[in-house]
């Protein structure tokens, strides 16, 4: 027979199982406006596409919405990569924030939101990259990586 008891014993599990599934990391995509980039920079960001690795400082690949072979991203919304954005208008100032990361430059933009925005420097596509506020407290271990490969598959040069 099945006592009242019983059933208020199996409410908390119930309540745990509804909670999980609401939680689905698929609910966790990102979305981002995709770049347009001209079709030299276009090529440039299919093969960095390409070669982008499935998991990236512990996080799993998700890419963003809408679907773009000139966006990337990895734990949802924690790393999100843009290839062939436009130059960044901080990368004209006289001084601007910079960083280099295993040989590769990087400009370095604050958002207010508490984020970090990284834009390849002297390479033929601006690749921009972002780290949520909760994982650049992880550091810089997807910047050397995503550099390496960037370094790979986008030539040295000026951006046009």
């Amino acid at each position: 027979m099945f006592s009242y008891r019983h059933r208020l014993a199996t409410l908390p599990a119930l309540g745990l199982l509804i909670l999980a599934a609401g939680c689905s990391s698929t609910d966790d995509r990102a979305t981002v406006a995709v770049p347009s980039p001209d079709t030299r920079t276009s090529g440039h960001c299919r093969k960095l596409h390409e070669a982008l690795p499935e998991r990236l400082d512990g996080l799993d690949r998700s890419d963003p919405e809408p679907s773009s072979k000139f966006t990337a991203g990895w734990g949802g919304s924690a790393i999100i990569l843009r290839c062939g954005v436009a130059q960044p208008a901080k990368m004209l100032d006289p001084n601007p924030s910079t960083t280099t990361v295993d040989g590769q430059g990087w400009l370095v933009e604050e958002p207010r939101d508490g984020s970090y925005r990284f834009t390849s420097a002297l390479r033929e596509a601006y690749v921009e990259v972002t780290i949520s506020k909760e994982h650049a407290k992880a550091g810089a271990g997807s910047l050397v990586d995503l550099g390496r490969v960037i370094k790979k598959t986008v030539p040295e040069g000026i951006a046009t």
